[in-house]
């Protein structure tokens, strides 16, 4: 039970940062940018919120231990 909510919540934070990516890139030719500006923030974008998620993930592990 415990390795369907790890996979599970993994699946939704991959989700949740390819949207980000996606909403960071749209905001970007929106505003003007080049394809290439636009995809560099998207993957900017993507890389934060899987670095913020696994910093969140380290220091639950910490508390919880």
């Amino acid at each position: 039970m415990t390795l369907v909510v790890v996979l599970l919540t993994f699946a939704f934070v991959v989700v949740l940062a390819f949207l980000s990516a996606a909403g960071a890139g749209k905001l970007a030719r929106l505003d003007g940018a080049t394809y290439s500006t636009a995809l560099t923030r998207a993957a900017v974008a993507f890389a934060a919120v899987l670095t913020l998620a696994a910093t969140i993930a380290g220091a639950l592990a910490d508390l919880l231990m």
